[in-house]
């Protein structure tokens, strides 16, 4: 059964970038969707939770998703440069449910991932993405390593 649509989560990692090219090279023909997601945990994590978070929580937010444009605007150069047309998209969400959740609704049948996406304290935490979404996804996933 032929690909018909790719499912990109990407993030500002190498592997995001990795996982990309792959999708670009493999299926040039295919419906091919960049999702970024946005974690309102950060948001959280980032303002303290103390006495003025909501203060800065919009600007967070904000923050957040002007990240989130610049990181599909490099897929979309990626893709350019490649010469695939993709379609982007950002959602609010925890990461690995979100990318199953938009996996099924826009009928994605396969969706390929980075091992590893996100620096610091949570790189960890982004292998345990990838296995989860491999595990609950209702499509094929390949991780690239």
């Amino acid at each position: 059964m032929a690909t018909k649509h790719v499912l990109v989560p990407v993030d500002d990692s190498d592997r995001a970038t990795q996982a990309l090219e792959f999708v670009l090279e493999e299926y040039p023909d295919a419906k091919i969707t960049a999702l970024h997601v946005i974690d309102p945990g950060d948001f959280y994590a980032a303002t303290g939770i103390e006495g003025g978070a909501m203060a800065n929580y919009e600007q967070i937010r904000e923050n957040h998703e002007r990240r989130a444009e610049q990181i599909l605007e490099r897929a979309q150069n990626q893709a350019e440069e490649a010469g695939v047309e993709i379609e982007t998209d950002h959602v609010l969400g925890g990461v690995s449910r979100t990318i199953i959740e938009y996996a099924d609704e826009h009928d994605a049948d396969q969706i390929v991932i980075g091992s590893h996406g996100r620096t610091g304290a949570s790189r960890i935490l982004l292998g345990s993405v990838a296995e989860k979404v491999a595990r609950r996804s209702p499509v094929p996933v390949t991780i690239i390593r």
